[in-house]
């Protein structure tokens, strides 16, 4: 992906210029006291801590490719610079951060950026879990008063040693440090508002180093050594592999980890802001560029590895930071901070940074990451990597990762179980688990072939893959036990087959009820083979539906009965009453259905259509599908849900009108829209005539109660509401549904007045009067929106935004209306392309 800066004018850049200074400060304060700590932490000189975050700041700033993402030493990289520094010593590791530099400038250029982020979730947050938990390890040996051993291993082992020869003050002023960072963001009132603008780390180390001043207390301290005497790099001495394999560490981890924080941080301003102050999105290409650059840069001059931050990142966009210029700043006041503060920063003791840092680590262990790889049963993974990077360091911990994910793909691929039971009936049930492969032809053929010739057997496919060879032996047997006299049915999970009675395969399908696979109501998806799961499965091998007998003559005209229009595919109960075919098609189809059916079977062959089910048959049957398909991928989601309430970011109202399903045209899911909907989506004014008061109560639960940061009021192509309005006549007898769509007569008003301006569609004037009315009356129930009290303090309180939206059925198109300065004077109904 290619982001390109907007082309910025002088005043805009002006603008924008108290923000970008105000984010920069809050960025520094933060940056500071971090930077110090991981440079702490690693054993590195602590200059090195203070040049990374200078050099991150201004070089990978000005060239990289997220705007607003900050750059500079990370925690992710403490545990490997550490290790380089025991066997190599600084100043190699300073000239292996130039080569890792050079390499990301390779990589960069190949534009392999996206490539770094299609390693598995579950191993880039157990790789930095595993790396939180190293550091945590070490840090604690500071905060007790010790020092650090090598390894984690001996960290752990180290522990009890260090207990029994505790160091009180370094511990006490360690614990201050660790309130003041936890509390610092829970301080109540209007003073603990106020106070909460000084970023928590830098608070924290500020009061520690404040109480040990004042109380004199004797521990040590952060030492910053003349500037004279900074080392710079040197020619790397050591074996050649495992230089390169340094390299390629620090290259990797930097990598991933820069890029992660650049994706995490176009999420978080996508959903901080709106569109129209939005920087950029990252170019991951030129964000890697920025970052090898950085990488050489800090190198060079004797700097930790840099890589992009996500809490510094996040703290730059809450802070209000508008373009990439509030980076640059903030290494600019590191820059001279550096030079100008060496008294001030020379008073920090160094367990405050400890237990800075070791706060960092913990962090890194994040319970949300847990969560989500056990909901995608990728725990084993995440464990996997966390305990390999603490033993083994994190090139092998990533390496043992990747192999244990491999190794769970695969059998996942490959397991398959396979089952056979003997109902009361005397039916015999074949369950196959899993995806049918080669792997589990032998013991899918010693069970099919278990089942005796003469009896009924039912095939129950649960899974999304069936290859050839799976195929064939399915195919075979089928054959066999059909001209044996048998009989069988082939089913998805808890679905409803086709009964396959005679023993000629020709004739599978002909005794099928009209709930089976192959009758005329299979296409329904609720309980045949190429219904719901069969959608999921098309594409991707010889699925179930191959499975159901008969010759290809047969399966061919089984599939011309269905129709073979995929759009539905996703929907697939619309198929009942979808037929894509020309009416001339449907003719010839069925002709030529009825003389291949009689030249086989000697006879005529009625094959007038199954009416399709209706009302309470056609209802059990969807709900069977969503039980059957849908619900497992759900429920996890819903009993979330269920326990946390819902907080929907939306009040949806929109028209009753079947053809508008909100979840589809928004793209939204289980407890994201608070939907209202009624004929001619209207929104009654209060205290006026006939007011229905549900429309009314919902706003006021959406708005007061659910807090809702948007209402959307979305009108459509062909409302009959509409219709029914320009179609109206005086003195006809009120009914329910025209006292209802009294309300709808402001906006026919507003179309016949001549002091507003008509709504349109971007590019094209409305095809006819009641497309006028459908779009006009969008924005006349936009202003009765505002009327709402509830409304009207959200909207002054700038909680709350109003959205037009025009759908046309037949274009399968979706118009925003678009905002200008003022929100209702601009009546022009844009794409959501065009308006995005």
């Amino acid at each position: 992906m290619t982001a390109t800066s907007p082309t910025r004018t002088p005043q805009g850049v002006r603008k924008d210029l108290p923000a970008d200074l105000s984010a920069s400060i809050a960025v520094f304060l933060i940056a500071m006291p971090l930077s110090l700590g991981i440079a702490l932490a690693t054993g590195a000189p602590l200059q090195a801590g203070l040049v990374a975050a200078a050099v991150g700041g201004i070089v990978a700033g000005r060239l990289g490719g997220a705007p607003l993402q900050v750059s500079g030493p990370a925690a992710g990289l403490t545990v490997v610079t550490a290790e380089l520094i025991q066997r190599y010593g600084w100043r190699t590791t300073c000239a292996i951060t130039v080569l890792a530099g050079v390499c990301q400038l390779g990589l960069a250029a190949l534009r392999t950026a996206r490539s770094a982020l299609m390693v598995s979730p579950a191993i880039v947050h157990g790789m930095l879990a595993g790396i939180g938990v190293t550091i945590a390890l070490a840090q604690l040996h500071i905060v007790l008063g010790g020092t650090p051993q090598s390894s984690a291993v001996a960290n752990v082992l180290g522990l009890p040693g260090q207990l029994a020869d505790l160091h009180p003050v370094a511990l006490g002023i360690s614990a201050l440090t660790l309130v003041v960072l936890l509390g610092w963001p829970r301080l109540p009132g209007r003073t603990g508002r106020a106070l909460r603008k000084v970023p928590a780390p830098l608070a924290a180390v500020a009061t520690a180093t404040a109480f040990a001043a004042l109380a004199g207390l004797s521990l040590p301290r952060v030492d910053l050594p003349s500037w004279r005497s900074h080392a710079l790099p040197e020619m790397p001495e050591g074996p050649v592999l495992g230089l390169i394999a340094a390299v390629l560490t620090i290259t990797l981890v930097g990598s991933v980890e820069s890029l992660l924080s650049a994706v995490a941080t176009d999420k978080l301003i996508a959903s901080e802001r709106g569109t129209d102050n939005r920087p950029p999105r990252a170019d991951l290409d030129r964000e890697l560029r920025g970052q090898g650059a950085a990488n050489i840069v800090s190198g060079a001059l004797g700097g930790l590895p840099i890589t992009g931050v996500a809490v510094r990142s996040v703290a730059n966009v809450k802070s209000g930071a508008a373009s990439r210029k509030s980076s640059m700043m903030h290494g600019f006041w590191v820059l001279l901070a550096a030079f100008l503060l060496v008294p001030l920063l020379d008073l920090i003791p160094l367990a405050t940074l400890a237990a800075l840092v070791m706060a960092v680590g913990v962090q890194m262990v994040s319970i949300t990451h847990l969560r989500s790889v056990t909901r995608h049963r990728e725990a084993l993974v995440y464990g996997t990597t966390i305990v390999a990077v603490v033993l083994g360091g994190v090139l092998e911990g990533v390496a043992v990762g990747i192999a244990v994910a491999v190794a769970l793909a695969l059998h996942r691929l490959a397991r398959t179980r396979i089952t056979l039971e003997r109902l009361d009936s005397g039916v015999h049930r074949v369950r196959a688990r899993g995806q049918l492969t080669f792997l589990a032809v032998p013991r899918l053929s010693r069970v099919l072939n278990q089942i005796p010739h003469d009896t009924h057997a039912v095939v129950e496919l649960d899974g999304s893959f069936m290859d050839h060879a799976a195929y064939e032996t399915i195919q075979d047997w089928q054959q066999s036990h059909l001209a044996h006299g048998g009989s069988l049915e082939v089913t998805g999970r808890s679905g409803q087959a086709a009964r396959i009675t005679g023993a000629d395969p020709g004739a599978a399908g002909k005794a099928g009820s009209p709930g089976g696979a192959d009758g005329a109501d299979g296409a329904d998806g609720a309980d045949g083979a190429d219904g719901a799961g069969g959608a999921h499965r098309s594409g991707r091998g010889h699925d179930a539906r191959h499975a159901e007998g008969g010759h290809p003559g047969e399966r061919s005209r089984r599939a011309q009965q269905r129709g073979t229009h995929q759009c539905c595919r996703p929907w697939t109960p619309w198929q009942n009453h979808c037929d894509h075919r020309a009416p001339s098609t449907r003719t010839a189809t069925a002709a030529t259905m009825a003389e291949a059916a009689a030249a086989e079977d000697g006879g005529a062959q009625d094959l007038s259509p199954t009416p399709r089910r209706r009302g309470a048959g056609q209802l059990a049957s969807g709900i069977s599908a969503f039980q059957r398909d849908t619900a497992p991928h759900v429920r996890d989601e819903l009993a979330r849900l269920a326990r946390e309430g819902q907080r929907p970011s939306q009040l949806f109202i929109t028209c009753a009108d079947s053809r508008l399903v909100t979840s589809m045209i928004t793209a939204s899911g289980p407890g994201d829209l608070f939907t209202v909907r009624n004929v001619g989506n209207l929104v009654p004014l209060p205290g006026a005539e006939s007011t229905d008061d549900s429309v009314a109560a919902a706003i006021e639960y959406a708005v007061d109660v659910l807090q809702v940061d948007s209402i959307t009021v979305c009108g459509h192509s062909g409302c009959g509401a509409m219709q029914a309005l320009l179609s109206s006549a005086p003195g006809v007898a009120m009914t329910p549904l025209r006292r209802w769509l009294r309300h709808g007569l402001p906006s026919l008003a507003r179309m016949a007045s001549r002091h507003h301006a008509w709504a349109r569609i971007a590019g094209r004037l409305p095809a006819d009067a009641v497309e006028q009315l459908c779009l006009t009356n969008v924005v006349q129930q936009l202003e009765h929106l505002r009327a709402h009290e509830s409304v009207a303090r959200r909207l002054s309180e700038g909680t709350l935004e109003l959205h037009g939206m025009y759908f046309h059925v037949g274009e399968a198109q979706a118009y925003l209306l678009s905002e200008g300065e003022d929100f209702f004077d601009c009546r022009v109904f844009d794409t959501v392309g065009q308006h995005v």
